[in-house]
């Protein structure tokens, strides 16, 4: 299994994070270079327990679809997302929200593994590891400039070291 843990701090509330984080359009804006479109969409439109989604995106030249459900939904805690169908072995997104003086810390914790044994453990660590730290990593940027324009927050929020 490969996983990695990052951290953010960012300059808006919990409940706004929170909220930004469970919205698709979200999703889809920040991955937008990626071509990422949702196939199958949540029954009403947003991100609530038990919703399912499909996405269809375009990493390595290669097309992908990922189906993918919401649950453990805690208002404003956190909720997890994990792989039902699609490229990986498995694939699990926990989502954290803490409070911090100056805005939310956000934490995601992802744990995933390739399929194909050992073949799939070396390109997760030599490939796929790196490669989806930058995707989340880029993802929170987009979150963390959403919710802080939200929030009416004043400058960036910033990566803390995991």
């Amino acid at each position: 299994m490969a996983e990695f843990v990052l951290e953010r701090l960012i300059r808006a509330p919990r409940e706004t994070v929170f909220a930004v984080a469970l919205d698709p359009g979200l999703h889809l804006r920040s991955m937008a270079r990626y071509s990422e479109t949702m196939v199958e969409a949540p029954a009403d439109g947003v991100f609530g327990e038990g919703a399912t989604v499909t996405w269809r995106a375009r990493h390595f030249g290669i097309p992908f679809r990922l189906r993918s459900i919401v649950y453990d939904i805690d208002p404003p805690r956190g909720f997890r997302d994990r792989q039902i169908a699609g490229p990986f072995g498995s694939f699990l997104h926990e989502h954290v929200f803490e409070e911090h003086p100056e805005g939310t810390i956000m934490r995601d914790t992802i744990v995933f593994h390739s399929p194909l044994g050992p073949l799939g453990r070396l390109v997760d660590r030599v490939i796929l590891r790196e490669y989806m730290r930058r995707l989340i990593e880029e993802r929170n940027e987009h979150l963390a400039a959403e919710a802080e324009a939200a929030a009416g927050a004043g400058g960036p929020g910033r990566t803390l070291p995991a």
